[in-house]
């Protein structure tokens, strides 16, 4: 039965007295979706075989001999070549297989002075980082395709909503770059992240630690982390740093999901400010006339996928205790699919963005409605001397008389205006158009035009 198990490779057989049986190869197996690590683990492998023969634990030729098996292999995986086997469970031990295979005993010298377990943590971490450069990449491509959009309408007017209900007039562009600002903190975040993702975990082995005389700081400086982890037990056990990733990017959907719900409202044909490029909608299988957003309402609904992997990985730590335990092969698909929904999210929002037409004619109709100027008069009494609750009364008098005769404060005369405050003058107009409303508000973060170009400049000189 020893030899049976031999054959197979397994890293634990001679322990056992039968085989693992099918059904619990298919059930506790990863290399179907940890494979895509292959990348990491050999970098990993590499750098830990470097140091090795640098300690004189392995010869000059073992190592020789690692990295032109290692080089094989990633020969062989980027051409589709290389054979994933389910009964070596998982990337680690298929590439290690392999490499036996190919350099014979130097192959099975790799794994000492490691673990499994500081293996995978460190796997997990390399390609989370490369995983957080992109995102962060992209993040930027998408802000980049937001200031274009609201360069060309930094002058656009649409109503301001609070409640849903018009509030006060802005611009599109001042509108646009309240996302830039949220997909800017998701950047700061990211990057913050990564400097926790960023610690090795090499070197702690299985739980406690080696016995050989390892250098971490040289495995940690060959694959560019900046510090190693300090204790040996948490480095296996603990993935708090894909918690940390997971919730940062959660926060990113969130964003998106605020801005497909208004582009999906915009498209309405009931609000018409915008249009979609055709690329990124459909139409239906039964309706002739029917241009669907599809792509914000799908990455609206992905938002809760991501959400629910935040969670998922927050339920699989909180009762485990020290050290590695295999709930913690659960980490990679949530972790995975994370990635895989948010680089693809942000890449195709990024192309969106610079398809979107917007309908100028239709926002500014729309800020006419709803009394969008109504906080604009009540500062102008205020500027007059008039305390500003009573400022507030007197607009909110003059709106009810508006809405009963059907018609907008600017429909008012001089002489009826005047039946609301005495203080009311001439100049009362220019202060109730929309063209005066936003560009009053002119200091940094305010809505007026020159604000938001100027505010353009600046993310542009930030993101060059």
């Amino acid at each position: 039965m020893t030899a049976q198990l031999s054959k197979k490779s397994e890293a634990w057989s001679a322990r056992f007295s039968e085989p693992v049986s099918d059904l619990v190869k298919r059930y506790t197996a990863s290399v179907f979706f940890d494979k895509r690590m292959a990348d990491a683990d050999i970098q990993g492998s590499l750098a830990h075989a470097e140091m090795l023969a640098h300690q004189g634990i392995i010869s000059t030729q073992d190592h020789a001999d690692i990295q032109r098996g290692m080089a094989q292999i990633q020969a062989e995986i980027a051409a589709g070549k290389f054979e994933w086997m389910l009964d070596l469970e998982d990337v680690h031990l298929n590439i290690e297989k392999r490499l036996t295979e190919l350099v014979g005993d130097a192959g099975k010298r790799l794994h000492t002075g490691r673990s499994r377990n500081d293996q995978v943590a460190t796997d997990i971490r390399l390609y989370m980082r490369a995983a957080i450069d992109g995102i962060a990449g992209l993040l930027r491509d998408l802000r980049l395709a937001l200031l274009d959009l609201a360069e060309q309408h930094a002058d656009t007017i649409l109503p301001g909503f609070t409640h849903m209900q018009v509030a006060q007039p802005i611009t599109f562009g001042h509108h646009m770059l309240a996302y830039v600002e949220m997909f800017s903190r998701d950047a700061e975040r990211m990057t913050d992240c990564r400097k926790r993702v960023n610690r090795l975990p090499l070197g702690a082995a299985a739980l406690a630690g080696t016995t050989f005389p390892i250098d971490r700081e040289r495995v940690a400086k060959t694959l560019g982390f900046e510090e190693v982890c300090r204790n040996s037990l948490d480095a296996v056990s603990d993935r708090d740093f894909a918690i940390e990733f997971c919730a940062a990017a959660a926060l990113v959907m969130t964003h998106i999901s605020r801005m497909s719900e208004e582009l999906v409202i915009w498209m309405s044909p009931r609000v018409g400010f915008i249009d979609i490029a055709d690329r990124f909608c459909t139409g239906s299988s039964i309706m002739p006339q029917k241009k669907n957003p599809d792509v914000p309402e799908l990455a609206r609904g992905k938002t809760g996928r991501v959400n629910g992997h935040l969670i998922g990985l927050l339920t699989l730590m909180k009762g485990q205790p020290l050290a590695y335990n295999k709930d913690n092969q659960e980490d990679k698909e949530p972790l995975f699919d994370t990635v895989d929904t948010v680089t693809d999210t942000l890449r195709i929002f990024a192309d969106m963005a610079r398809g979107i037409t917007v309908k100028p004619e239709a926002m500014r109709a729309a800020a006419l409605q709803g009394y969008a100027t109504a906080t604009d008069l009540a500062d102008y009494l205020v500027k007059k001397g008039l305390p500003f609750r009573d400022a507030h009364e007197a607009v909110a008098r003059a709106v009810r008389a508006c809405e009963q005769r059907g018609g907008d404060l600017t429909d008012l005369s001089l002489d009826e205006m005047r039946t609301f405050s005495p203080l009311i003058e001439a100049d009362v107009f220019n202060v109730l158009t929309l063209e005066g409303s936003v560009a009053a508000r002119n200091h940094i973060g305010g809505t007026a035009p020159n604000q938001v170009r100027a505010a353009i400049a600046n993310w542009r000189a930030q993101l060059a």
